[in-house]
């Protein structure tokens, strides 16, 4: 697959060697194939060069008109939630039990998921909530929600203020269903207007003055009880108030977007007048509307990232030589992934997609792999004759470059693809994949043909020895020697006959092209190809990391790469929470800052769901449902009617009839008892006889610590256990379980799934390289990268959700991508030793790993700098990825390959008794000169 260094490794040598197995042969016969191919379709792509330079331009505009279709993901649940859950399924039922807009008496916060809704946490600076300045300003505040209004339409006769009256759930009496806490915050006030003492106020679960018992856990919080009285609550530092509208259409969907706004901006009024208080609104849209603000914040760090890139892509192809320097290949290569992306963006737009936030690391998985490509081409071309036409340099580029190339683009579609398949219960996972496999094929078509058709205009100026950057005409020496100083600087170059005198370079006429094998002692000097980069590879990185000293220091390091990363695997943490993925200082993040610290003692209200008909009369089944809610919270219509019946002295085990009849006619008619009618539901059975209990619900709260979600994992596990055995087939649910559900497994599967597809397509490639340990080499690379990022973001302090799982999966390609040059260089050659082969990959493949590295850090850098979870999430593991990458390609596999298989002393036939090899002097005849080579025999 990623096998083209043998044809990488060109000039004018060649080599005659003994017969080979028969599967070496196959293998080389293939290669042969495909390199010819590919040198065939260079050559095509070299005669046809404004053809394919204008007609992706021309692609690209195109399409990019289609952004007038441009929408964005509204569904953010069914991005971040695992597709397929069971707890996706059991909120169905509940929904089709027990909807919300059906109540009529009482709501519990974040029990079902609502439509519409506003939410604010109001904490005090100083002091009680509790307090009558406090109490009073809160009472207010609301007062103010409920008289505030819209207008819908905004203007017109048919305009009609809509109040929260208006949108609001009503109960059974046509009012407003509001939060128990502000019916005890009006108890309070009203005993001290009235010179009473105030009732008594237990927490989390309290007494209303009407006799109902109601949870106020996620309505009070920083509460602190009075000493002696475990329950007593003595002040509190936040409150909680939540606002359901009910929607039942289109025009009250609208209606109900304004007034989410209007609430905001009613609450930033108010906090700006009442400076004492703290206020954190939230409504049903702020994660949607956070989550997409990083879009928002990234546009100018990505146009900066572009700029950063693009300079040191001009200064990495820029060259002392003036003719030689290629920087506009720099900005060409970039303007080649732009154009990729413009089309893939158009595509995507025209299928209908919508776009969402994780899209944001798309730019990078497209210029990662086409820097690779684009420095690789210009080194390969830097290599190739300058006395040859340019269609025969762009075959031979082609040739070098493209298998492994195409390669590397195969793998990087095989994990993305199999990532995007329906195996993936992840959407956002699944969605992102599928835009990057687009993008990465998109970006292959035009570096084939953009790229390729610049390179063979920037190779006829070369040709005509115009200025690589003006494509001015360079004047000889002798012309140049009565210039100015810095016009001689400016225009400096070497032409090819000093070249060629300084070298031996033949003169004269093209060569005919031949397939040709470099000595490894033939190291290029010619000084038209020096570069920086490669200057410093050449004459000190190379000699210092093959040296013998210097190899134990990398061993260990690597050493110590493994234990760190292994450190990082064994603590990895899930990321299941939404709110990590959103944009720093929005709402959503500083409301679940505030939730966290001041509600954070109890879980949310768990509904417990008992949804087929049981005989609650019977005493065993009566222990069994008190036995399950032992330990939590909880307001239970069961027990508070086992306890009414107890006050009764009436057996609590009596026949069905009899307890289905007081349930009914008598317990469920008690004013404090009212509210439980909406948690039960009766079925008829018959003309005359007793409804019976179809389906019943018990609400429960359990205390937690830090580690809530966590916690809740492991009790959504319990109870959904317990349920498989118990004698009441029963459900539990609360809406942070679709996102708890499976969570693990829907995270990881994706990479697994990569990780396997990997293997499988590297030992499929095996058949493809000459050498089949190059693939044996690049698996356990691979591998290794990616359990270095794996662990080394845990260290960082990134958990493992859908962002750093995409980055995980994007690592396998970007490793292959620096990585598969270098081992193909080093295992196509046969003879001399290890270091020395070592020497010449990092020379011919080292530098431009090393270039793309740059590039791509430069871009990443403006990335860190967005105030936004998700990209500080990307920027961390896309650093990693690039870090461990270069990690691999310039220390461990270098230092790693100088004594570790496969072997440089001896051919393959060989390693029995190998034949003495010897090196003669041919001359051969051109016509009209004669060309001496040197050819190993």
């Amino acid at each position: 697959m990623l096998g083209g260094a043998a044809s990488g490794l060109s000039a004018g040598w060649e080599r005659l060697e003994p017969p080979r197995p028969r599967a070496a042969m196959l293998r080389q016969a293939l290669h042969a194939g495909l390199s010819g191919g590919f040198r065939a379709l260079g050559r095509f792509v070299a005669g046809q060069p404004v053809l394919f330079a204008s007609a992706p331009l021309l692609l690209a505009v195109l399409l990019g008109a289609s952004f007038s279709r441009y929408r964005v993901e509204d569904d953010v649940q069914s991005l971040l939630a695992p597709k397929h859950s069971l707890a996706k399924i059991e909120g169905n039922l509940v929904d089709s039990l027990f909807p919300i807009n059906h109540s009529k008496h009482a709501l519990y916060s974040d029990l079902q998921t609502p439509g519409r809704y506003g939410r604010v946490i109001v904490t005090a600076r100083r002091g009680n909530l509790l307090e009558s300045p406090h109490l009073d300003a809160i009472l207010k505040l609301h007062r103010l929600i409920y008289q505030m209004q819209v207008t819908a339409p905004p203007s017109g006769p048919s305009s009609f203020n809509y109040s929260f009256s208006h949108l609001c759930l009503p109960d059974d009496k046509n009012a407003c269903i509001v939060d128990d806490v502000i019916r005890v915050l009006e108890e309070i006030r009203s005993a001290r207007a009235a010179n009473r003492s105030s009732p008594i106020l237990h927490y989390p679960i309290t007494q209303l003055a009407d006799g109902r018992r109601a949870y106020i856990g996620h309505q009070l919080g920083g509460v602190q009880n009075w000493p002696g009285d475990g329950e007593g609550v003595r002040s509190a530092r936040a409150l909680q108030l939540t606002y359901y509208l009910r929607v039942r259409g289109g025009l009250t969907e609208g209606v109900a977007g304004q007034w989410e706004k209007a609430f905001c901006a009613e609450l930033r009024q108010f906090a700006a007048l009442h400076p004492q208080l703290g206020l954190y609104p939230a409504t049903s849209s702020s994660l949607r509307t956070d989550f997409q603000f990083s879009s928002v914040l990234a546009r100018r760090p990505l146009l900066a990232s572009l700029g950063l890139c693009g300079a040191l892509a001009v200064l990495c192809c820029s060259m002392r030589d003036c003719v030689r320097s290629k920087p506009w290949l720099g900005v060409l290569a970039l303007l080649s992934v732009t154009l990729a992306g413009l089309t893939a963006a158009g595509i995507l737009n025209l299928s209908g997609s919508t776009y969402n936030s994780t899209y944001l690391g798309i730019p990078f998985v497209m210029l990662g792999h086409g820097l690779f490509g684009s420095f690789e081409m210009l080194s390969s071309w830097r290599r190739t004759r300058e006395d040859q036409h340019v269609k025969e340099r762009v075959a031979s580029v082609f040739e070098d470059v493209m298998l492994r190339f195409s390669g590397s683009t195969a793998l990087h579609l095989t994990t993305l693809g199999l990532a995007a398949s329906p195996l993936t219960n992840m959407e956002a996972v699944r969605l992102f994949c599928r835009a990057a496999a687009l993008a990465v094929s998109v970006s292959y078509a035009y570096m084939l043909s953009f790229y390729s058709s610049c390179l063979v205009f920037t190779g006829y100026l070369e040709t005509g020895y115009r200025h690589g950057c003006f494509c001015r005409r360079v004047p000889k020496q002798d012309r140049l020697d009565s210039k100015p100083a810095w016009y001689r600087c400016l225009m400096y170059t070497r032409y090819q006959d000093e070249a060629q005198t300084a070298t031996g370079t033949p003169h004269g006429p093209h060569l005919p092209h031949t397939r040709t094998y470099v000595h490894p002692h033939a190291s290029d000097t010619r000084p038209q190809d020096s570069h920086l980069l490669l200057g410093c590879v050449r004459r000190c990185y190379a000699d210092w990391i093959t040296n013998t000293y210097v190899k134990p220091f990398v061993v260990l390091l690597y050493l110590v790469y493994i234990s760190f990363g292994l450190m990082g695997f064994l603590q990895v943490v899930q990321g299941s929470d939404p709110s990590t993925l959103v944009a720093m200082d929005t709402a959503t993040v500083l409301y679940t800052r505030a939730q966290q610290r001041y509600f954070s003692s109890y879980s949310p209200v768990i509904g417990f769901y008992i949804y087929e008909s049981a005989p609650y009369w019977n005493a065993t089944v009566q222990g069994d449902l008190l036995e399950y809610a032992k330990g939590f919270q909880r307001i239970s219509w069961l027990e508070s009617y086992l306890a009414y019946l107890s006050e009764r002295n009436q057996s609590t085990s009596s026949p069905r009839e009899n307890f289905t009849r007081t349930l009914r006619l008598d317990f469920l008619r008690e004013p404090r008892f009212a509210h439980f009618a909406d948690d039960i539901i009766f079925a008829e059975r018959g003309p005359g006889e007793e409804p019976d209990v179809a389906a019943s619900r018990i609400f429960l709260v359990a205390k937690t610590t830090e580690n809530k979600r966590e916690e809740m994992s492991v009790l959504l596990d319990t109870l959904r256990r317990l349920s498989l055995t118990s004698r009441v087939r029963f459900l539990i649910f609360n809406p942070s379980f679709v996102y708890l559900d499976r969570y693990a497994a829907a995270v990881s599967s994706p990479l697994r799934h990569s990780l396997l597809a990997v293997l499988f397509l590297l030992g499929l490639s095996s058949l493809a390289v000459v050498e089949p340990l190059v693939s044996v080499w690049l698996g356990l690379t691979l591998l290794s990268v990616q359990f270095g990022v794996l662990g080394f973001m845990t260290l960082w302090g990134v958990e493992l959700d859908c962002i750093s799982v995409l980055c995980l999966i994007l690592a396998l390609g970007h490793a292959a991508d620096c990585s598969a040059p270098l081992l193909c260089g080093f295992a196509a050659g046969r003879g001399e030793g290890r270091t020395r082969w070592v020497r010449l990959a990092l020379e011919r493949h080292g530098v431009p790993s090393l270039q793309a590295f740059l590039c791509y850090g430069a871009a990443l850098v403006p990335v860190g700098s967005v105030r936004s979870n998700l990209t500080r999430t990307l920027f961390r593991c896309l650093a990693l990825t690039a870090g461990c990458s270069a990690l691999h390609a310039l220390a461990f596999l270098p230092a790693l390959l100088t004594f570790l298989p496969p072997s440089k002393s001896r051919s393959r036939r060989g390693e029995a008794g190998d034949v003495p090899r010897q090196e003669v002097e041919c001359v051969e005849m051109d016509g009209t000169r004669v060309v001496d080579q040197i050819t190993t025999v």
